[in-house]
């Protein structure tokens, strides 16, 4: 029997041009995403959509993105993160592309709905491909890296918002600047990506482990389904909702329940998003020295009081400023939530491609379901009513943060 060669020993500047590329590629993710989102009046109005229809319209791009994300633990499993990045960040943009004319070009709604559809498959893989290789990166680094990585997925969503309100500004149409960030998502990817390493460089070296992956060189579909029955993975799962759900309601409904709720005018309501993503950003940049310096499991916990405070004085003080406040501790709250899971989903190196996929389709079902039930929640109670709903799963975050405690015995890298 022929055992499989180990992966070379990295030498530090391949470490560090790995955790760079992985900068890259998130922060191009995050651009892809804010560049089309900002742009949905532009899009509305070139297909003269109701609110109803640009509702289902999105509906493409939650449907490709469970689709890819359900695959996505197969795909990284059988591949690699490495070649699952390379060629989902080639699928997305185009998808992104195709979406754009759809909308303009050919006004066809179908047309529209399927790039969506593409480029939701592409990202939704591509979200659990760099997270697997960030949580990988991480270990290696031996530091806390995941908030880091997300922070730069934050600083693409900022690019990509800012990018889009200066062509609306100058008038560019959307098909010239989609097309323009397709390509630099495109040509981005294809120069970072090379320089990412195989995750399994954390397997182990001794006799028995090589000789164990020589008879299995992957887990099958059905050991990689199986995930769903470890109770930790729903435990981390229900951490990662309820996170996912004070993030994604923000980016929904925020700029909303200020102008609605506190009676603020839409610039201010616009200053008040801005502020809370600013406060996810730099608690995603600070809290990498917290986590180092206390652990995951405390640190989950005082975050989840942080958010759970910033809702109540959010929802329940009549003073815009001191709303404001609140703002800025949901914001901090929420930072961490996802990307200390998306870390602890990956601890073990040989289920991590499916616990990952498990724990992000549990996550994305806030992004999905959260804004409509919220809606609809907002209308029996008012939109600050509804937003009880994210302190009920803040709370539950909370409460199973221990699922998330780093592993006892350190990784043991291939020489």
């Amino acid at each position: 029997m022929t055992l499989p060669a180990p992966p070379p020993a990295l030498s530090s500047r391949d470490v560090r041009a790995w955790r760079n590329s992985l900068f890259v590629v998130f922060a191009l993710c995050g651009l892809g995403l804010a560049s089309w989102a900002a742009r949905i009046p532009a899009v509305s109005s070139s297909l003269d959509l109701s609110t109803a229809d640009v509702g289902v319209l999105l509906f493409g791009l939650a449907i490709g993105s469970i689709v890819g994300i359900l695959a996505s633990g197969h795909l990284v499993a059988l591949f690699g993160a490495r070649a699952v990045m390379r060629w989902t960040l080639l699928l997305a943009p185009l998808g992104l592309a195709i979406a754009a004319v759809g909308a303009t070009t050919l006004t066809s709604f179908a047309v529209t709905f399927a790039g969506l559809a593409i480029y939701g498959a592409g990202m939704g893989t591509c979200d659990v491909a760099m997270n697997v290789s960030g949580a990988a990166n991480e270990r290696v680094i031996d530091r806390t890296m995941m908030p880091i990585y997300h922070a730069f997925f934050s600083f693409g969503t900022m690019g990509g918002a800012a990018l889009a309100a200066l062509a609306e500004l100058l008038a560019i149409p959307l098909t010239v600047h989609i097309g323009a960030v397709a390509v630099l998502m495109i040509v981005a990817s294809i120069i970072v990506i090379p320089a990412v390493q195989s995750e399994t460089i954390l397997h182990g070296a001794d006799a028995a482990t090589a000789a164990a992956a020589a008879e299995q060189p992957a887990v099958d579909w059905r050991a990689r389904l199986a995930i769903w029955r470890d109770p930790r993975t729903i435990f981390i799962g229900l951490i990662v909702l309820g996170m996912a759900f004070a993030e994604g309601s923000a980016n929904d409904w925020l700029a909303y329940a200020m102008v609605e709720g506190h009676d603020t005018d839409e610039p201010t309501g616009a200053f008040v998003f801005w502020v809370f993503v600013t406060a996810m950003t730099a608690g995603r940049l600070l809290g990498v020295r917290v986590l180092d310096r206390f652990g995951r499991v405390p640190v989950l916990r005082v975050s989840a009081v942080l958010a759970a405070i910033g809702l109540l004085v959010l929802i329940f003080s009549p003073i815009t400023w001191v709303a404001i406040v609140g703002v800025v501790l949901w914001g901090l709250g929420a930072s961490l939530g996802f990307p200390v899971g998306m870390s602890a989903a990956a601890d073990d190196a040989r289920t991590a491609a499916a616990r990952v996929s498990a724990v992000a389709t549990i996550g994305y079902i806030a992004f999905l379901v959260g804004p409509p039930v919220i809606g609809l929640i907002g209308e029996q109670v008012g939109i600050l009513g509804a937003l009880l709903l994210v302190l009920v799963l803040v709370a539950v975050a909370g409460v199973v943060s221990g699922a998330a405690r780093e592993p006892r015995a350190p990784v043991t890298l291939r020489p």
